[in-house]
């Protein structure tokens, strides 16, 4: 489970907090790790949803991204329609990430299961990311083999299984029937993963060759990590739970341990520091880059995500102090950044109004709820939270769809 990569990372420190690094820090890092002679071992690099950072997430499109990345997989998640064809999507329901309401104007709460595959094909499952990806339909599970390589495989979550009876057995069937599928297993290029303990447990006894992770938020104790070794090969967890004795207590058990949703540098930099065998992430163009020791925002025009406050006192929204996230210029020259944009991990998305210049090493704060601008504050004036309070990444683009920035806290 672990790869070679020239000129990878340097072991760089990274605080608990994951806060985000100043840029000459960050560049110091990078150099470092450019400096490094030889060949060094970097963890597995896994693009999630395909490339759910900078395409919209179980399209095409993002698996094409995850391909571009070099990443050593792309990872899917998998579901059956109600006439039993397996598809790719991630929510139980269409409304986040599709146009139903405006196709199906009465189901958009409904079950994404009880959608007929004639009925999912004709949601856009792409403009809610960007105009660009426009026309983007919900892919068939053959549709990842087709864009999956011998050089960047398919990790395959079967996503709540308790909503598509039977699914082990069908994606086990296409694996070993469809020649694409066949081909992927034969390179060792497929790996199949959920957070569902029976349906692992089931998918093992139908197909006991294909490697296999147990998904689970936090890392639980020896004795359930021997009992997950009896049909499992890995583990994956959340990264901001892990610490370095769930590492030591995983590969005691004989089990490989790999982490999600690591989308910034210092966050991939992070788990690497605990020694995990394996990073998913939304941004694994830019992971990929990093680990090679190379600049990972190359369109950057010089501002920083310098921080976010997730959990005010108070309301989220309240306001004038509320939820927020602060931009620095990092420059020595004075920065536009109006039309910026700020979006999550889930697609909500911060604007910056007309009229926000700053001056080097001036800051901005952009705030979820309302509150009157100024030049050091921009208000988005809503009234729903958008910041998880335990931690999330945020990504920066400029007006022009060019990625400046990733943060992780």
């Amino acid at each position: 489970m672990i790869r070679t990569l020239t000129c990878s990372v340097a072991a760089v420190a990274v605080g608990a907090t994951l806060t985000a690094i100043p840029a000459s820090a960050q560049n110091s890092a990078q150099n470092s790790a450019q400096n490094k002679a030889g060949q060094e071992e970097a963890p597995l690099l896994i693009g999630h949803r395909g490339a759910a950072g900078t395409a919209p997430e179980n399209t095409v499109a993002a698996f094409k991204d995850g391909r571009a990345s070099g990443a050593d997989f792309f990872e899917i998640d998998v579901q059956l329609s109600a006439d039993g064809v397996p598809f790719l999507f991630h929510d139980d329901t269409p409304a986040r990430t599709t146009n139903v309401e405006e196709v199906f104007p009465e189901r958009a709460g409904d079950p994404i299961t009880s959608f007929t595959w004639d009925e999912l094909r004709q949601l856009d499952a792409g403009s809610y990311f960007g105009a660009e990806f426009a026309g983007e339909r919900i892919p068939h599970l053959d549709d990842a083999a087709k864009v999956a390589t011998v050089n960047t495989g398919v990790y395959i979550e079967i996503k709540s299984p308790k909503n598509s009876p039977g699914i082990e057995q069908l994606v086990a069937d296409r694996l070993f029937t469809e020649a694409k599928w066949k081909k992927l297993v034969a390179a060792g290029k497929i790996q199949v993963l959920s957070f569902d303990e029976a349906s692992n447990r089931t998918f093992a006894r139908i197909a006991p060759e294909i490697v296999l992770q147990q998904l689970s938020s936090t890392v639980p104790g020896p004795a359930v990590l021997e009992s997950w070794a009896g049909f499992a090969d890995s583990v994956g967890t959340n990264y901001r739970t892990l610490t370095a004795q769930n590492v030591a207590d995983t590969k005691a058990a004989g089990l490989v341990i790999g982490v999600y949703t690591a989308n910034s540098p210092e966050a991939v930099q992070h788990s690497i520091d605990l020694g995990v065998d394996a990073v998913t992430g939304d941004f694994p163009i830019q992971t990929a880059r990093y680990l090679d020791g190379r600049e990972p925002f190359p369109a950057g025009a010089g501002v920083r995500i310098a921080g976010a406050v997730n959990d005010p006192a108070g309301n989220d929204v309240q306001p004038e102090t509320g939820e927020h996230v602060v931009l620095r210029n990092v420059t020595g020259h004075t920065l536009d950044v109006s039309g910026y944009i700020i979006r999550d991990a889930a697609n909500n998305v911060l604007e910056i109004g007309d009229d926000h210049v700053l001056a080097p090493g001036a800051e901005l704060r952009v705030y979820s709820g309302p509150g009157t601008n100024s030049a050091e504050a921009y208000y988005n004036g809503g009234t729903a939270s958008v910041l998880n309070n335990g931690g999330d990444s945020v990504a920066l683009w400029s007006p022009r769809g060019q990625l400046q920035d990733v943060f992780a806290n």
